[in-house]
């Protein structure tokens, strides 16, 4: 396999994020961008979370989401942070992805009405996270070492 690089195209992820109004299957209100994964043809549309605002809204409220689309975490070094599904009300799947750009940690989330709600984690410090409808990833052929290019403006 060739290495498959997180490239963040364009100045649009550098924009503030405004907070999301409401409930639907997608989050206007963060940059848009399209995710691919090597040695597949699929794509995934993701509303991306930068600043920590954005990542702790997460998908918090969001009913459902398009068949193809998700939400993708991005971080500017390495982190051991973990995710939970506090508020979130659709069953969701998580992509660990290393600072190679390379999927290490592949989970299923269940939504979380009353704490303690589980946490998920990577088996070690990740640049980004990908979170999209349960399942996702294993439908589309997405595996622990597939390579993933993050691309800003990519949708809308």
């Amino acid at each position: 396999m060739t290495s498959v690089r997180i490239a963040l195209v364009g100045t649009g992820l550098l924009l503030l994020v405004i907070s999301c109004g409401g409930t639907g299957d997608s989050v206007p209100d963060r940059p848009s961008a399209t995710v691919t994964f090597e040695g597949t043809a699929a794509e995934l549309r993701v509303s991306v979370a930068e600043t920590p605002e954005s990542r702790r809204r997460g998908l918090m409220g969001v009913d459902r989401l398009a068949e193809d689309s998700g939400m993708a975490f991005v971080f500017d070094e390495p982190v051991r942070t973990t995710f939970w599904m506090k508020s979130t009300l659709i069953p969701l799947s998580i992509a660990f992805v290393d600072a190679q750009g390379r999927i290490m940690t592949l989970r299923d989330m269940e939504p979380c009405e009353v704490e303690p709600c589980p946490r998920y984690g990577a088996t070690g410090p990740f640049v980004m996270a990908i979170e999209a409808n349960r399942g996702w990833f294993a439908a589309h052929g997405v595996e622990v070492g597939d390579g993933v290019e993050l691309r800003e403006g990519a949708y809308g």
